[in-house]
């Protein structure tokens, strides 16, 4: 076999330039020394990739490394986070949610709206693009280079286009082509539970895993897939469309355009309130909040209650709704044995440890394939996050790719 060709001098700069970069966004400003010790190339080599950078005005001088230091090896080295602007956008059924950085991450301004559900197609794009470019000057940012959009619904690889979904309203999949022709930068749309995995994965409850499926429980349900690292979407966008996976105890089966007779119809928001009032459980609901979540959160707080009947009752629709959600939980370990499984979503949320344990209790007698539950970490800003890190990771392979 052939040994593979050495890289060339000018490829070799662009991987330690890239390097570089990377370290210097993980471990924050950098001396050249501590370059050096990093990279494990030599002093002539990190001065010319350090000299590069600073020309093409990616890093500058933010400090020295004491008062009685001078000189090139004193100097701290850092990111100039000003290079470019991003954007990430969580799109809901009846809101937006914008939140605007530099090209570290730093929160430059954010903002949310609700967007009327009766307002028409063109009125609720213009709400939304309109709430991007305000909250984009409030920050002063005047060009954003990347922007990423998380929205429920299948998304097709490759082309990142919307697909049309029943129930999702039609201004959702109006809003890109908007965005694209509005804004210079590149515009990304990814699906919400997909970038609420992503998040978790890089800051949130799977910091610690590099295998593990996301649970989303809200207004419906689905699911993320990360393995070995990387996000799953399958063929067409649709891992993690487990809605219409058929389950027991349903009386009819899904089919192509309804996820009646699938996991939907036990693990929504609409069955969860069945399941409830089927226990005699009522609660408040939040503003554009799954009245699930209000009802489980109240389930949960109950569980301390001090009158016995009030436990009782909580803990029944609990056990109940933990019934309902390891079907789903089961099928998806029986097939990609994760080892972790997330639940998440408001209603997961709303669940939290008190929820999870009791799925992991059922979940032990229905699979010998060993798999912590856990709750999510990120709250309810998880998909904003993840897609402000899908635009941050694409400016920054334009930008440090070399």
């Amino acid at each position: 076999m052939a040994r593979p060709a050495p890289a060339s001098p000018s490829t070799a700069r662009a991987l330690n330039d890239r390097l570089a970069l990377r370290l210097l966004q993980e471990h924050g400003p950098l001396t050249a020394a501590r370059l050096k010790e990093l990279t494990g190339l030599s002093r002539p080599s990190v001065a010319d990739l350090v000299e590069r950078l600073g020309a093409a005005g990616l890093i500058e001088v933010v400090g020295a490394s004491g008062q009685r230091r001078r000189g090139p090896n004193a100097r701290i080295y850092g990111i100039v986070a000003d290079r470019a602007h991003l954007a990430g956008l969580d799109v809901r059924t009846h809101s937006v949610s914008v939140l605007v950085t530099d090209l570290l991450g730093a929160t430059l301004a954010e903002s949310s709206a609700p967007v009327d559900p009766g307002a028409s197609t063109e009125a609720a794009v213009a709400r939304a693009a309109d709430l991007l470019g305000d909250t984009a000057a409030r920050a002063g940012v005047t060009e954003l280079r990347a922007v990423g959009v998380g929205a429920p619904g299948l998304v097709t690889p490759g082309t990142g286009e919307l697909r049309d979904s029943t129930g999702l309203p039609p201004w959702h999949r109006a809003l890109v082509p908007v965005l694209r022709e509005r804004f210079a930068g590149t515009v990304l749309v990814e699906n919400e539970t997909n970038l609420a995995a992503v998040a978790e994965l890089r800051a949130g409850a799977a910091r610690d895993r590099d295998t593990f499926v996301l649970l989303w429980l809200g207004h419906g349900v689905g699911a993320a897939v990360v393995l070995d690292g990387a996000l799953r979407r399958g063929a067409s966008g649709g891992t993690g469309e487990i809605g219409f996976l058929p389950v027991p105890g349903t009386k009819v089966l899904p089919a192509r355009d309804s996820c009646e007779g699938g996991y939907h119809s036990l693990a929504s928001s609409a069955a969860i309130e069945e399941l409830a009032a089927r226990h005699g459980l009522a609660a408040d609901t939040a503003p554009r909040e799954p009245p699930a979540a209000a009802l489980v959160r109240r389930a949960v707080r109950d569980t301390g209650a001090q009158g016995a009947a009030v436990r009782a009752r909580a803990d029944a629709f609990l056990d109940a709704l933990a019934e309902h959600l390891v079907l789903g939980v089961a099928s998806v370990v029986a097939i990609l044995d994760p080892g972790c499984v997330l639940l998440g979503g408001e209603t997961g949320r709303a669940g939290g440890t008190a929820l999870a344990a009791r799925v992991a209790s059922r979940l032990s007698r229905l699979t010998p394939l060993a798999t912590e539950v856990r709750p999510t970490a990120l709250g309810g800003g998880a998909v904003l996050r993840g897609a402000l890190l899908m635009a941050l990771d694409h400016a920054q392979e334009e930008l440090f790719g070399g």
